[in-house]
C-alpha cells in the first residue's frame, strides 16, 4: 500500500505534466481535423481507411490518458468537473456508432470540446461564462418581457394589413428577434411596411436602440464584469499566497536572530566568565 501511493501520485504527476498535455492538445486538433475530412466523401474513398484507423489510435490514447488519470487521482478524479467533463466526452465516443445508435456518430465531433479543458485561458472564459448567468438570465428576463410588450404593441398596430410578419404574438416576436439583429430589417420588412403605415419607423427605431444596442450591451457588461472579478480574485489569491511566504520567512528569520543573540550573548558569558581570576 505504502509503494501505490508514490506510484500513483508519479502517474499523476506525469499525465498532467506539460509536456504530455501538450501532446493530448495536438491529439485533439488531429482528431478535430480527421473527423472533418470523414465528412468528405471524395476524402473518404481515397483517404478513408487511414482516417478512420488515425481516428481509432487517437480514441484509443484518450481512453488511456483518462484511465491514468483515474488511477493517479482516484476518486478526487470525479471531484474536478473539468475531468467529469472530458470522461463524459471520451465515454460518449465509445459508444458503438452503428444500429439505433449511428446517430450518436455525429457527436464524435465533441472530442473537440476537450480543448476547452486542457487549455487554461479556453477554462477561463468558460468558468466566467457560467459565473455569469444569473446575470445574464436576468437581463434575459427582462429581454422576454420588452419583446411581449413590443410584440403586443406590433400585432396591434400592423398584424391587419401584414399578418405574415404580425399577424399573431409569436410571428411578431419572431420579427422583432429579425429586426434586433439588423438582419433585412429595413428592406425586408420595415420599408414595405411603411408604405402603408408611414409612420412605422417611430415604433421600430427606438426598438431597435433599446433592443440592439442597450439591451445586448448589458449582455457584455455583465460577462466583462464578471471575467474582471474572477481575474481580481485570482490576483488577490496570488497575492495573498506571496505575502504568506514573506511573512512565514520573516518569521524565522526572527526566529533565527533570537537563537543568534542568544547565543552570542552565551559566548559573551563565557568571554567573561573566563577573563575573571
Amino acid at each position: 500500500m505504502s509503494m501505490a501511493v508514490p506510484s500513483r501520485r508519479r502517474v499523476a504527476a506525469w499525465i498532467e505534466s506539460p509536456r504530455v498535455q501538450r501532446f493530448i492538445i495536438t491529439l485533439i486538433v488531429i482528431n478535430a481535423i480527421t473527423l472533418g475530412l470523414e465528412t468528405s466523401d471524395s476524402v473518404m474513398v481515397h483517404w478513408g481507411g487511414p482516417l478512420v484507423a488515425l481516428d481509432r489510435l487517437i480514441l484509443m490514447i484518450f481512453v488511456v490518458e483518462i484511465a491514468l488519470r483515474l488511477y493517479g487521482h482516484g476518486f478526487r478524479f470525479f471531484r474536478d468537473p473539468w475531468s467529469v467533463f472530458d470522461f463524459t466526452i471520451v465515454s460518449i465516443a465509445l459508444i458503438p456508432a452503428a444500429g439505433p445508435f449511428a446517430v450518436l456518430r455525429a457527436l464524435r465531433i465533441l472530442r473537440v470540446l476537450r480543448l476547452i479543458s486542457m487549455v487554461p485561458q479556453l477554462r477561463f472564459v468558460v468558468e466566467a461564462l457560467l459565473k455569469a448567468v444569473p446575470g445574464i438570465a436576468a437581463i434575459a428576463g427582462l429581454m422576454v418581457i420588452l419583446y411581449y410588450v413590443f410584440a403586443v404593441m406590433a400585432t396591434g398596430l400592423f398584424g391587419d394589413t401584414h399578418p405574415q410578419w404580425f399577424g399573431s404574438v409569436g410571428a411578431s416576436m419572431f420579427s422583432l428577434f429579425q429586426i434586433m439583429t439588423l438582419e433585412s430589417w429595413s428592406m425586408g420588412i420595415v420599408r414595405p411596411l411603411m408604405e402603408s403605415h408611414p409612420y412605422a419607423w417611430a415604433f421600430f427605431v427606438p426598438f431597435i436602440l433599446v433592443a440592439t444596442f442597450t439591451i445586448l450591451n448589458l449582455f457584455i457588461a455583465i460577462i466583462v464584469n464578471t471575467m474582471q472579478t474572477m481575474h481580481d480574485s485570482a490576483h488577490r489569491e496570488e497575492q495573498a499566497v506571496i505575502e504568506g511566504a514573506i511573512k512565514e520567512e520573516g518569521v524565522h528569520i526572527e526566529d533565527e536572530l533570537r537563537a543568534l543573540r542568544v547565543e552570542i550573548a552565551a559566548l559573551r558569558a563565557d568571554l567573561r566568565s573566563g577573563s575573571m581570576p
